[in-house]
């Protein structure tokens, strides 16, 4: 098992290390290519498919694994989400086995040792998730691509990665699949880990944490307003009570970004840099509902999570609305 202290550890050296990389001819294949030959480029403006549905607008980027790259007010644009760097964005990240030091086999020394983690936007080293499918309905993007193994030099992982997203007014509901079926004998099996489900990655300038961290969930009681903990202290927040399933980042007017997830009680949060900041700047906001999941070396792994964009009264009415439906 890897311990908190471990994972705290990955999380602080992700959030550190990772830096803005000049990307030169992305790429994606299609389902019948991409064992064959390399991708073949495609223009940006094709690789960011949209949908509206009149309240919000959102972007995948197909260059990076159709990670979540854009999320705004229909009508406006505003992006809340940050993108300053890869390891930024709305994306599946998964740990799995024991870390390895694989520097002989092309192992990035700032990730080593590192468990299997294979990663929806790509490498340490700039290579790119390929994109094995993709579909666009009137609200809905579905995605399919062959993740990459974070600390590995241009190593596909031995798995596939789905991505469903759908707009339901003001709620941008996921659904996220990872199917493994990995070969390798060092990292181990049956192993429990703290998963990402999944890191969230709001500006900067939705700064006020709010959840509900008491003992009676879903009754209105009087919500948290934590203060925000800085990375720079050593670590995100941790909270350990989140009986409701959400936290939320929001600016001064209440209104932001709340990330839902019924599977979860034990969340990440807090911010990296200086508040006020927007999506292509180096400060960020971060959530993240954890839970401990093993993922077997043969296994399909999925779960859902929601994201609400509105004022703090509205986004908390719509998770309350949101519970009722999945537990009737």
């Amino acid at each position: 098992m890897i311990s908190i202290n471990n994972f705290k550890s990955d999380l602080i050296s992700r959030s550190r290390r990772k830096v803005s990389i000049l990307l030169l001819g992305l790429s994606f294949t299609t389902f019948g290519q991409c064992q064959k030959k390399e991708a073949e480029p495609v223009h940006v403006g094709s690789s960011t498919p949209t949908i509206s549905n009149g309240v919000l607008t959102l972007k995948l980027d197909l260059t990076r694994g159709g990670a979540i790259c854009y999320l705004s007010l229909a009508g406006s644009d505003r992006n809340i989400v940050n993108i300053h760097d890869e390891g930024r964005y709305i994306q599946q990240s998964y740990y799995a086995g024991v870390r390895v030091n694989r520097q002989n086999e092309g192992q990035s020394p700032s990730w080593s040792p590192w468990s299997w983690n294979p990663i929806q936007v790509g490498d340490a080293f700039g290579n790119r998730a390929r994109i094995l499918d993709f579909k666009k309905g009137e609200n809905e993007l579905y995605v399919k691509c062959i993740p990459m193994q974070w600390d590995m030099k241009n190593r596909p992982a031995e798995a596939e990665m789905e991505q469903w997203t759908t707009l339901q007014g003001n709620v941008l509901k996921v659904k996220n699949r990872l199917t493994c079926h990995r070969t390798d004998k060092i990292y181990g099996d049956s192993i429990l880990n703290d998963q990402e489900l999944p890191a969230v990655y709001p500006i900067s300038a939705l700064k006020k944490l709010y959840t509900y961290l008491g003992n009676s969930p879903f009754s209105n009681e009087t919500m948290s307003n934590p203060e925000v903990v800085n990375l720079s202290s050593g670590f995100w927040g941790t909270y350990q009570n989140v009986s409701e399933h959400w936290m939320a980042f929001v600016d001064d007017k209440l209104w932001g970004m709340g990330v839902y997830n019924p599977k979860c009680d034990y969340f990440l949060a807090g911010m990296s840099g200086v508040p006020d900041e927007e999506a292509l700047d180096g400060s960020t906001s971060y959530i993240a509902p954890i839970k401990k999941e093993i993922l077997y070396k043969n296994s399909v792994y999925e779960y859902e999570y929601f994201i609400i964009v509105g004022s703090l009264t509205e986004i908390r009415k719509k998770i309350y609305e949101l519970n009722r439906q999945i537990n009737p």
